[in-house]
């Protein structure tokens, strides 16, 4: 399959892409929790989810049994990483992003969770065994910073390799299918009080002319009045639609490919699931 056009294509390797993702996370990480009312009880609401539907997927584990083998390849700061590593799977985490690692495992060690590791590394390129999990889960739209169809199926095949046969991943974005046809310009503003405190975040959009990429500018407003910091920080994005996806994935090998929306899963974005 040949790459999607884009006006404004990352070089034949990706790395400028993979630097500006970097940055955007460096960058982010220590305000990522400013984006939640309460970060830890999204964190586990989220975990909660996944978690019923990794059982659909893979059946309810016997009581002796080990615990599943968990990564979660956009780890971030940690919050389905943490929240499912609450909930007893065994965990490990990536992220191109350190700064975001090292606030993950501080977290972790905060609140006494066991995590099986954790590494800087392109989820194109994971450096974890073939088979070594039970599930995989890339989250919080983070597939969608790859600009190639060829991208997208390397990451995919990635997270097939170090899937178990037989095992389930677990891809959410945006529900870009929506995107796409109404072209937003900009996000409404989210307002979180944190500590006292206000944090208010906002996006702005500027899409490419072949339709479908985007470069985002992320702006935060945020501290006690009448202190105020600003944040500001840009990547760009692929706006993938369902059945793009979808049909990437079936070409990177992934089997019972198909998408839960919020309305049916109860997550937060629409779901890609699929088995190894």
């Amino acid at each position: 399959m040949s790459d999607p056009p884009s006006s404004d294509a990352p070089s034949s390797d990706g790395r400028w892409n993979t630097e500006a993702v970097r940055a955007f996370y460096d960058d982010l990480a220590p305000d990522y929790r400013l984006l939640f009312p309460d970060w830890r009880a999204s964190s586990a609401r989220q975990a909660a989810v996944l978690d019923r539907l990794i059982e659909a997927e893979l059946g309810t584990a016997p009581p002796a049994a080990p615990a599943r083998r968990l990564l979660d390849v956009a780890a971030g700061v940690g919050t389905q990483l943490l929240g499912l590593a609450a909930r007893g799977y065994r965990c490990a985490g990536s992220d191109l992003s350190p700064l975001a690692l090292h606030r993950a495992a501080a977290e972790a060690a905060g609140r006494d969770l066991a995590l099986a590791g954790l590494a800087a590394a392109d989820f194109r390129r994971l450096p974890f065994a073939d088979r070594a999990f039970d599930v995989v889960v890339c989250a919080d739209n983070a597939l969608p910073h790859l600009l190639t169809a060829a991208d997208v199926v390397r990451a995919l095949r990635e997270l097939r390799r170090v899937t178990r046969a037989g095992g389930a991943m677990l891809v959410s974005t945006r529900d870009y299918d929506e995107a796409r046809r109404t072209r937003p310009v900009s996000t409404p503003v989210q307002v979180s009080r944190p500590d006292g405190g206000l944090a208010a975040t906002f996006q702005l959009w500027t899409w490419h002319d072949d339709g479908q990429r985007y470069d985002l500018e992320h702006v935060m407003v945020h501290g006690h009045p009448p202190t105020w910091r600003v944040g500001y920080r840009t990547a760009g994005y692929w706006a993938i639609t369902r059945a793009e996806l979808a049909t990437l994935a079936a070409e990177a090998g992934l089997d019972a490919v198909r998408w839960l929306l919020p309305a049916e899963s109860g997550y937060v974005q629409p779901l890609l699931v699929a088995r190894a």
